[in-house]
């Protein structure tokens, strides 16, 4: 395995895959079917190339299997906080401890970048997620966004 920063010869396509792939299996169940079944390939491509973010790619023999952006908050009133912006792995890759190495990363490159609090958002269903991330030391805040994904209503929470 190996972590490193997006390189512009890697596929955006095989990037966009992993996030695919990772909601179609971890929003299984509380984002609509029909939504996660229609969710094209490349969907992602075209966003991951932005100036105000920072992109790691987990690798397995050559091939990407997880990715993760983060920078500086998108909220105005915490920007001077971190964000851990997204975190997906393919599903064969999920429980084996790629999330916590790529996770354990993107938190030290956070603070080499001089932030010294970090946040992130996650569904409020999706209580697998919000394990992983408690047991690294987030908690729950009284933030919440409220969302609608394919016709449902959902709430995250920072």
């Amino acid at each position: 395995m190996e972590l490193r920063y997006v390189m512009p010869t890697d596929s955006a396509t095989a990037i966009s895959r992993v996030y695919e792939q990772s909601w179609k299996y971890a929003y299984n169940g509380i984002i609509p079917q029909d939504y996660l079944d229609a969710i094209p390939e490349g969907r992602w491509a075209s966003k991951l190339d932005r100036p105000d973010r920072k992109t790691l790619v987990c690798t397995d023999n050559d091939k990407i299997v997880g990715t993760s952006s983060f920078g500086r908050s998108r909220l105005e009133r915490l920007n001077d906080w971190g964000e851990v912006i997204s975190i997906y792995l393919l599903p064969a890759y999920m429980g084996k401890g790629y999330g916590k190495i790529l996770l354990e990363r993107v938190v030290m490159e956070l603070k080499k970048l001089g932030y010294t609090q970090i946040f992130l958002w996650v569904l409020e269903e999706n209580g697998r997620a919000r394990r992983f991330y408690e047991r690294f030391g987030f908690t729950q805040t009284d933030d919440r966004l409220d969302d609608n994904i394919g016709g449902e209503s959902l709430r995250e929470i920072r």
